[in-house]
C-alpha cells in the first residue's frame, strides 16, 4: 500500500516510526519445556554468610523450585499450555518410558514430559524439591562432560511430538557454566547445528544464566551461536540475557521467577484481521486485544467428593414443559415479548435481525481529546494493533495515524462492528504514549491506539444535574491536604500488577490444597490490607491535629443548630419582642431581620451586601457567628451560615 501514485514521493515512513511489539499480545496456546544443568557447581550450595537473607539452597534446588511454582502458576492462569522440565548433565537417562543409557539422549533425563500440568507432576515436583526425595538418584552429575548438542535434539524431539501445533513454543535453559565445550570446535558446531534446527521449527531457545561471585557469565564462549535474539526487540534493554546471582543477598529462586515470568506470553484477543477504514479506498487490518480485565474464578465442571476419590460429574441439560414432558429441539421457538404478546421469528428471520453489516472499523471524524467526557465510558477499552496479514503496509499506516493523534491532541470517532452478528458501537480512537514516557503515567499498558465505546443517544438519561456551589477551602481541607499528599503511591501511580486479587488468590490456595492432598491454609496474604505502622509514621501526627479540629468544628455547628432550633421555636410559639427603633437590623433596606426566612429571601436575591456593618453584625451575634474582620469576610462568613443551614 503506498501513500501515493508516485513511489518517489512517498514521504519517508521510517523516519519517526517507533517499533510496535505484538509478541506480549497474541493468542496461542503455549509450551515450555525447561532445559535444568545438573552438574556439581549447580548442586553446590552457596557459601554461609550469616545474613538471614542470603541464599540457602544450590543453584539446581532454586532451579527445580522456580520450575515448580511456574507450574502452579500456569495450572491456574493458562490451564491449557503444556509444560515439562528436562534435566541434562545427569549420570541416569531417561526419555518417556525408556530407561537406561540406549535410549539415544544420554545424560538426558525427562523428568517430566511435556504435557499440560496434571495434580500428579506438581507433587513429583514437590517431593523432589521440598521433600528432598530423590529415592532414584536423579539428580546425580554426570562423570562424562555434557553435550549439548544431545540435549537440543532430545529437546527438538519433545516438541515435535508433543506441540506439533502449537504458536509458541519455547526451551528454558538454565545453567551456570558458560561454556560446555571448552576447546571442543566440533562439540559448539555440532550443537550450533541443533539450535539451528529447533530455531527453524519455531522453537524460541531462552537462556536463564546463574553467575557465581567469583565468575561472570560470559556469553560470548558458547551461547551467542545458540541463542537467536531478536535485536528489535531488545531495544533500550542490556546486550543478553537477565543474569540471577547466587548467595548474593538476593535470593536466586525470587530473580529466577521474575526473569521468566517476564517472558510469559498472556493470552488476551478479542478478534483478528478486523479491516480498518480511515478513508475510502484505504484499509488496513488490526487485530484487537483485552490487556484489562476483571479476573474472577472459573468453574469448568462439577465435582463429586462422595467416594475415596474425587470424580468429574457428567452433566445432561433438558428441556421440559409445565407437564415435565420433554420437549425436542424442533419444537423451539426463539421470538420477544412485545405489547403483550410473544412474537416468534424463524432462525434465518432471526439471523437477518442480527445482521448489522459486516465487521468493520471505520473513521468518520475526529475531535479534541477534551471533547470526550470522562461519563462518557460505558465498557472497557480494547487495545488494537496493526496487523500485516490482509493488507501490507499497515503497520506504517497506523503508526503515522498514532503519532499524528499524539501530536494534535485529537482521537478519532468511528464505526466498529467488532465480529460477525455483533452489535455496532461508536468509539473513540485514544493513542496512548510510550510506556517509557515520563508523561504517559501507565508504564503497564503498551503504546498504540484504544478503542473507547461511546453511548448512544438512548444510553444516556436525562437527569437534573443539581450542582452545589464551589466553596472555598477551609482549615479541614488545608489540613488533610498534607494527609493526602504523605500517603502518596510511588509516583503518584496505582500499578495493578503489584496487588493480586485476594479473593481470587484464595480461591485458588484452596483448590490448590485439596488437589494436592495438603492442608487447608487458615490465612491469605492480602497485598491490598493498609500498612498500619507506615500510615501512623507519615501522618499520625497530621490525621491528630485534623481530628481535633474536626471535633471544634463539629460543636461548632451543633452549638449553631441548637441556637437555630430555639430561634425558630420562639418564633412559632410567642411573637418576638418588638426592638427599639435604633437597633433594628434590616436588610438592603427592606425590613427588618427578625426571621430566618427574611435572611435566606435576602442571601437569595444577593442582598447580603447592602446591610451596613452594624446591621450584619447584630445578625451574626444573633446567629453565634464569628463578628471579626471586614465586611467582606462578614458578608462571606455570612453567606456561610445560611447556605448551610437554611
Amino acid at each position: 500500500m503506498s501513500w501515493r501514485k508516485d513511489d518517489e514521493e512517498r514521504p519517508d515512513s521510517d523516519e519517526g516510526d517507533e517499533e510496535l511489539d505484538e509478541n506480549d499480545y497474541k493468542t496461542q496456546k503455549d509450551a515450555v519445556l525447561f532445559a535444568i544443568d545438573v552438574s556439581k557447581s549447580m548442586l553446590k550450595p552457596p557459601a554461609a554468610t550469616g545474613d538471614k537473607k542470603a541464599d540457602k539452597d544450590s543453584a539446581l534446588t532454586a532451579a527445580l523450585k522456580c520450575a515448580y511454582q511456574i507450574m502452579q502458576q500456569r495450572i491456574i492462569s493458562q490451564p491449557r499450555d503444556m509444560m515439562g522440565v528436562l534435566l541434562f548433565g545427569t549420570e541416569k537417562s531417561k526419555f518417556r518410558d525408556d530407561s537406561g543409557n540406549g535410549t539415544g539422549y544420554s545424560h538426558c533425563y525427562l523428568l517430566s514430559d511435556l504435557d499440560v500440568p496434571g495434580a500428579e507432576d506438581v507433587k513429583k515436583l514437590k517431593a523432589l524439591v521440598e521433600d528432598d526425595e530423590d529415592e532414584d538418584e536423579i539428580m546425580v552429575p554426570s562423570q562424562e562432560p555434557v553435550v549439548m548438542s544431545n540435549m537440543l535434539f532430545c529437546a527438538n524431539q519433545v516438541f515435535t511430538t508433543n506441540a506439533a501445533n502449537f504458536g509458541s513454543r519455547r526451551l528454558f535453559i538454565v545453567t551456570d557454566n558458560d561454556d560446555p565445550h571448552v576447546g571442543d570446535k566440533q562439540a559448539k558446531s555440532s550443537a550450533a547445528v541443533r539450535a539451528k534446527d529447533l530455531y527453524d521449527l519455531g522453537v524460541v531457545i531462552e537462556l536463564f544464566p546463574i553467575s557465581r561471585e567469583d565468575k561472570k557469565f560470559d556469553l560470548t564462549k558458547f551461547y551467542d551461536d545458540i541463542i537467536y535474539r531478536d535485536p528489535a526487540a531488545e531495544v533500550g534493554e542490556s546486550g543478553g540475557p537477565k543474569t540471577s546471582k547466587s548467595g548474593d543477598g538476593l535470593t536466586l529462586l525470587n530473580s529466577l521467577i521474575s526473569n521468566i515470568n517476564s517472558k510469559q506470553t498472556p493470552k488476551r484477543s478479542y478478534f483478528s484481521n478486523l479491516p480498518f477504514e480511515l478513508a475510502p479506498g484505504l484499509i488496513i487490518s488490526v487485530k484487537g486485544y483485552i490487556p484489562l480485565n476483571r479476573q474472577t474464578p472459573s468453574r469448568s465442571c462439577y465435582v463429586y467428593e462422595g467416594e475415596e476419590q474425587a470424580q468429574v460429574v457428567q452433566s445432561e441439560t433438558a428441556q421440559v414443559d409445565f407437564a415435565a414432558r420433554t420437549v425436542e429441539k424442533t419444537e423451539l421457538r426463539k421470538g420477544y415479548k412485545f405489547g403483550g404478546e410473544h412474537i416468534c421469528f424463524k432462525p434465518e428471520e432471526l439471523a437477518e435481525l442480527k445482521q448489522m453489516g459486516k465487521k468493520t472499523l471505520r473513521i468518520i471524524g475526529f475531535k479534541k481529546r477534551a471533547k470526550i467526557p470522562s461519563w462518557a465510558s460505558v465498557k472497557k477499552s480494547l487495545f488494537i494493533f496493526p496487523s500485516e496479514e490482509q493488507y501490507v503496509g499497515s503497520t506504517s499506516v497506523f503508526s503515522a495515524l498514532w503519532q499524528k493523534l499524539l501530536k494534535d491532541d485529537k482521537v478519532g470517532i468511528a464505526w466498529f462492528v467488532a465480529r460477525e452478528n455483533a452489535h455496532p458501537v461508536m468509539v473513540a480512537i485514544f493513542p496512548s504514549g510510550n510506556p517509557d514516557d515520563e508523561e504517559s503515567n501507565t508504564p503497564y499498558l503498551p503504546a498504540g491506539l484504544w478503542l473507547y465505546p461511546l453511548p448512544f443517544a438512548d444510553d444516556v438519561r436525562s437527569v437534573d444535574h443539581v450542582t452545589a456551589p464551589a466553596r472555598p477551602a477551609d482549615e479541614l481541607t488545608d489540613q488533610m491536604r498534607q494527609v493526602i499528599q504523605n500517603l502518596q503511591l510511588p509516583k503518584a501511580m496505582y500499578d495493578p500488577r503489584k496487588y493480586p486479587n485476594p479473593s481470587l488468590q484464595w480461591h485458588y490456595k484452596i483448590v490448590q490444597a485439596k488437589a494436592l492432598d495438603e492442608e487447608i491454609p487458615e490465612s491469605m496474604d492480602d497485598l491490598t490490607l493498609p500498612k498500619y505502622r507506615q500510615i501512623d509514621k507519615r501522618v499520625g501526627g497530621y490525621l491528630a491535629e485534623w481530628k481535633e479540629m474536626l471535633a471544634k468544628k463539629a460543636s461548632d455547628l451543633q452549638n449553631n443548630r441548637a441556637f437555630k432550633r430555639e430561634f425558630e421555636d420562639g418564633d412559632d410559639e410567642r411573637p418576638a419582642k418588638r426592638a427599639k427603633p435604633t437597633k433594628k437590623a434590616t436588610i438592603g433596606g427592606g425590613g427588618p431581620a427578625n426571621s430566618n426566612a427574611d435572611l435566606k429571601k435576602a442571601f437569595e436575591q444577593g442582598t447580603l451586601g447592602k446591610m451596613t456593618v452594624a446591621e450584619l453584625k447584630d445578625i451574626m451575634a444573633s446567629k453565634g457567628i464569628s463578628t471579626a474582620g471586614r465586611k467582606a469576610d462578614l458578608v462571606e462568613r455570612l453567606e456561610q451560615w445560611v447556605e448551610g443551614n437554611l
